[in-house]
């Protein structure tokens, strides 16, 4: 996973194909929505950025409400599917 994380557009793709498996076996939009918001808080926690497109996603999810954040993991959904 930490080879993904070094390039943003693998990144990208690489939620993309998750996101397309999790759609497959049935999950719901907001369950992905959920389990993207999950993520980033673990990710904030426990990942350093590896590059300046993660840095700046980290930024914005530190500086973010709950609110916030929750649009930032369904803008990440929308923008990982679309690159898929």
């Amino acid at each position: 996973m930490s080879s993904v994380l070094n390039n943003f557009d693998s990144w990208k793709k690489f939620l993309g194909e998750r996101i397309q498996h999790a759609e497959n076996s049935g999950m719901s939009e907001e369950t992905i929505a959920n389990l993207a918001y999950e993520i980033g808080g673990f990710l904030e926690d426990k990942v350093d950025p590896q590059n300046a497109s993660n840095r700046a996603l980290k930024e914005l999810w530190e500086v973010g409400d709950e609110n916030e954040r929750r649009t930032i993991a369904r803008l990440m959904v929308k923008l990982a599917k679309k690159n898929s």
